[in-house]
C-alpha cells in the first residue's frame, strides 16, 4: 500500500466505529499520515466546513457542448438490436409516423453517467449535452423537444445557477430529473431539500411506483432528498423508497415534467426503472 501510495488504518476498533456510525449518522472523518495528533485531528476536521461548501457540479461538467449518438450495449433493456430507434437517422423523416422520428433533447451535465445518454438514443432521442451553467435562454433557442436534467455530486442547495435555469425551464418544455436533477427540481419549485442521516448508496434499493403498485429494485448514491410536502400543490409523489419511506420521485400536478431520485439507467444494475426513459418519450408526444 506505501509502494503505491495508498492510505490505510490500523489500530482502532472499526466495529465500534460502524456502531456509532449507525446510531449517529454519517459524519466528517479525517486521515493523516503527517499530523499524528488526536486533538489537532479533532481540531482541524471539525473546522472543515463540510460537502454543502462546495460546488462539485463545476468541477466534474462538460467543458463544452456536445452530440452524443451511441446507444446501448449488448443486454442493455431497450438494446439497439430490439429498438425501433435504430434506422431512424437513415430514414426520410417525412415518411415516417410521429412515433417514430426521433425527438430532440437537450441535457444538462451536473455529473452525468453516460449510461443515460444511452438509454435516451434508445428511447428514440436525439441528444445534445451542454454544461452545467448553461442559460435556460441558450437552451431555448435549440428549441428542444424535452430537457433532462442529470445526476451529479454534492449538495444541490450550492448548485444555484442550475436552481434558476430549472425555474425559467419549468412550463417551457417537458423536463425529466433524474437524481441531483430531481433534487433542483424540486428546489426549483420553491421546495426544499434535506439531508439523510446514512444516504443511499448501492444497487438493491426497494421502490414502490405509487401509481402502479409495482415495486421496482433501483440502483442509488444520493445523500440528498426532496421534502415532498414543501412542493405541496405544484408536484406529487410517485415513487417511495421502502427502506425508509423516503421520497423517490414526482411529477407535477399540470404540466409534462416528472423526476426520480433513483438512477434508471444503471450500468451496471438493476434495469427495473429503464421503462422511464421511453415514458419521456410518450410524455413529449402526449402519450403520457
Amino acid at each position: 500500500m506505501k509502494k503505491s501510495n495508498v492510505v490505510g488504518i490500523q489500530g482502532i476498533d472499526t466495529r465500534a466505529m460502524t456502531r456509532h456510525l449507525r446510531n449517529h449518522g454519517a459524519q466528517m472523518g479525517i486521515i493523516s499520515t503527517i499530523d499524528l495528533n488526536p486533538e489537532s485531528l479533532h481540531k482541524k476536521v471539525k473546522e472543515h466546513p463540510g460537502i454543502s461548501a462546495f460546488d462539485f457540479v463545476k468541477e466534474v461538467t462538460t467543458k463544452k457542448q456536445y452530440k452524443w449518438e451511441e446507444g446501448c450495449w449488448k443486454g442493455c433493456p431497450l438494446s439497439i438490436k430490439e429498438s425501433k430507434y435504430q434506422s431512424i437517422k437513415d430514414s426520410d423523416p417525412l415518411t415516417l409516423g410521429r412515433s417514430d422520428t426521433l425527438k430532440k433533447v437537450v441535457v444538462y451535465d451536473f455529473g452525468i453517467k453516460f449510461n443515460i445518454l444511452r438509454n435516451l438514443v434508445e428511447a428514440g432521442f436525439e441528444v445534445t449535452v451542454v454544461p452545467a451553467q448553461t442559460p435556460a435562454e441558450k437552451v431555448l433557442e435549440m428549441n428542444p423537444d424535452g430537457i433532462i436534467l442529470s445526476n451529479g455530486p454534492g449538495d444541490p442547495q450550492t448548485v444555484t445557477y442550475a436552481i434558476e435555469s430549472a425555474k425559467k425551464l419549468i412550463g417551457k418544455k417537458p423536463i425529466f430529473g433524474i437524481c441531483l436533477g430531481h433534487q433542483i427540481l424540486g428546489l426549483a419549485l420553491g421546495g426544499r431539500t434535506y439531508k439523510l442521516k446514512f444516504g443511499h448508496h448501492g444497487g438493491n434499493h426497494p421502490v414502490k411506483d405509487m401509481k402502479t403498485g409495482k415495486v421496482e429494485i433501483t440502483s442509488q448514491n444520493h445523500n440528498y432528498c426532496v421534502d415532498i410536502n414543501s412542493v405541496k400543490g405544484q408536484a406529487r409523489l410517485t415513487h417511495k423508497n421502502l427502506f425508509d419511506g423516503s421520497e423517490e420521485g414526482m411529477e407535477h400536478v399540470e404540466l409534462p415534467i416528472f423526476s426520480v431520485q433513483h438512477h434508471p439507467e444503471a450500468g451496471p444494475g438493476p434495469n427495473d426503472s429503464a421503462h422511464l426513459f421511453k415514458r419521456f418519450r410518450e410524455m413529449i408526444e402526449g402519450r403520457g
